[in-house]
This record gives structure tokens, C-alpha cells and sequence, in this order.
């Protein structure tokens, strides 16, 4: 072989290892100079992580409309349209968002288009209250602040993996962003130690709210919709309302959008009191948004606990 042939074989090696290697996720695109990087995101969540990472160094494009039910998601056309223009999505990747990857896959970008999993370092716990035989993990790991920075940290890292030059400033960005959601964690960490947990137990339409929960040491005792955009059958609605009388539940968490009104029979039936959570995950997408509602989730949190006290 000559000198030639051999150069030519080393490039088409390096040529093949790096398509394999975008291929999986593990380079990022090649950006022209000046260029700034087109980050698609899943959920609204994930556009308040990625918008306060990145700044102005990037560009933040949401994958779907902000008034979509990301629930139970039917892929858009123009929701193609914008995958194929993305240079990194950030994805949930554990049960939120499984449409992403269908317009992934219709846009022509499997195995071309880098994912980032929010969730990669995430320790996740399963639904709780499922009442199928299944253990599912939970998905929403956004509905609180110790999951939410744990994302925030593996957004950054990979965003620092794909566009190397502006890794120092993203770094920075989250740093400054995490340290303001742990502000607000203490700030309602102060307020709740006043408080008598030990007692408190409450119910939910949704198993939504797990990890805000348990990081304030409190416990599910009921979940009456186990799956999101399942209505609870009779004998469920049955078994929740003696789980709670004998449990003496009285508080039960809606979710602010979408299943509110599923709490009015068993509100009706033993008299608690309804409080609605928001899962971050309906309106327009701003950079705030996480911020805004989960200082409204614990707000109302805390509101609940100390309903119980009266």
C-alpha cells in the first residue's frame, strides 16, 4: 500500500468513527463560525433549564406548541419541520415525551440528532399508588427542586460536550440558576421545619408529585389516577375513598390543568379539602416558568399542611 492509500484509508476510518460516533450522541455538530447552537426541548421545564444555561449563547427551540398536552401528544407536522433543524433535543426520555422520538424518527434524525436525557444522573423512584402489576418509573422528575438542579447539571454537561466554546459560560449560568432554586428549597425548607409533618398524609389525582414529596419527607397515601389520562374505574374511586377514611386523609392534591375535576367525588364523599399542583407542563415557555410555578407548588403545599392544623 502506498503512502497515499494509506492516508486515504486513515481518513475514511476517522470519517466512519465520527458518523458512528454522532450517530450515538457522543460529538456534537459542527458549527460554523458565529453560529450559535439550536437546542430543542420536550417540555416546558426543560426550556426555563436550557434558556438560563445557555444564555444568549444559544437559541432554545421547543419542540411543540406550548398549549399542547404533552400527555398524550399526537405528532405535528410542523413539529418535524423544527427537528430537522435542531442541532441537540433535550428529552425526558423516561415516559414524558415518548412522541419526541417519533418526530425524531420522521424528520429523518435517528441516530443523527444528539439527545440529551435531563435524567441520566437522576436516581428515580417508581409511581407511586400504581395499581397495576407494571412498575413504572415516575417521569416527573421536574416537579421538584432537587431533581429539577440534578438536570440542570447533565443539560450543561452535554451541552458542554456539543459546543465546547461556550462550556465555561454555561457552566456559570447553571451554577447562578441552581443556586436559586436551592434559595427557594430553603426558603420553604425554613417554613415547613415550624411545622408538624409527622401527621400529614394526603391523597392525589396523579402520581405527579412524588419527588416534590420526598424531599420534603412527605408521603402519598392514595393516588386515584395512577396513570396519567386514565380515568380511575369505579372500584378504584371505591377503594381511594376507604383508603381515605381509614387513612383519616384530608388533602388532596389536583393537578392545576388537567384533572381537577376527577377530585370532586371523592371530595364530595369524604370531605377533604382540594388543592391544585401544576406539573409545569402547559402555557407559553419563558425562562422563569420553572421558578414561577414550583414557587407556586410549594406555596400551595405549604398552604395545605397547615389547613390540616386548623
Amino acid at each position: 500500500m502506498t503512502a497515499t492509500s494509506k492516508k486515504l484509508s486513515l481518513r475514511r476510518r476517522g470519517t466512519t468513527m465520527c458518523l458512528l460516533l454522532l450517530g450515538c450522541g457522543l460529538v456534537g455538530p459542527a458549527l460554523a463560525a458565529g453560529k450559535k447552537l439550536k437546542v430543542g426541548v420536550t417540555l416546558h421545564p426543560y426550556y426555563s433549564f436550557v434558556a438560563n444555561i445557555v444564555g444568549d449563547k444559544a437559541e432554545v427551540v421547543p419542540l411543540i406548541a406550548g398549549d399542547a398536552n404533552p400527555h398524550n401528544y399526537q405528532p405535528q407536522t410542523e413539529d418535524i419541520t423544527r427537528a430537522m433543524s435542531l442541532d441537540a433535543l433535550v428529552v425526558n426520555g423516561i415516559g414524558h415525551d415518548e412522541w419526541a422520538f417519533e418526530i425524531v424518527k420522521a424528520a429523518g434524525r435517528k441516530g443523527t440528532l444528539p439527545l440529551i436525557y435531563a435524567n441520566a444522573s437522576v436516581a428515580l423512584i417508581p409511581i407511586a399508588g400504581d395499581q397495576g402489576d407494571a412498575k413504572v418509573v415516575n417521569p416527573h422528575t421536574f416537579v421538584s427542586t432537587t431533581a429539577a438542579i440534578q438536570q440542570v447539571f447533565e443539560i450543561t454537561r452535554r451541552l458542554g460536550e456539543l459546543d465546547p466554546d461556550n462550556a465555561a459560560a454555561y457552566r456559570r449560568n447553571a451554577a447562578a440558576y441552581a443556586a436559586r432554586i436551592r434559595g427557594l428549597r430553603a426558603e420553604f425548607m425554613t417554613r415547613f421545619a415550624s411545622l408538624d409533618l409527622s401527621s400529614f398524609r394526603c391523597a392525589t389525582t396523579h402520581a405527579g408529585y412524588d419527588y416534590l414529596m420526598q424531599e420534603f419527607g412527605l408521603t402519598v397515601t392514595a393516588v386515584i389516577e395512577p396513570r396519567h389520562g386514565v380515568a380511575p374505574t369505579a372500584r378504584q374511586l371505591a377503594n381511594t375513598v376507604d383508603a381515605i377514611r381509614k387513612a383519616n386523609v384530608r388533602v388532596l392534591f389536583a393537578e392545576k390543568y388537567f384533572s381537577i375535576g376527577l377530585g370532586k367525588p371523592i371530595e364530595e364523599a369524604t370531605g377533604v379539602k382540594i388543592f391544585a399542583l401544576s406539573h409545569i407542563t402547559g402555557g407559553p415557555y419563558t425562562a422563569d416558568r420553572f421558578e414561577v410555578e414550583m414557587r407556586e407548588n410549594l406555596q400551595t403545599l405549604a398552604s395545605a399542611i397547615e389547613s390540616t392544623r386548623r
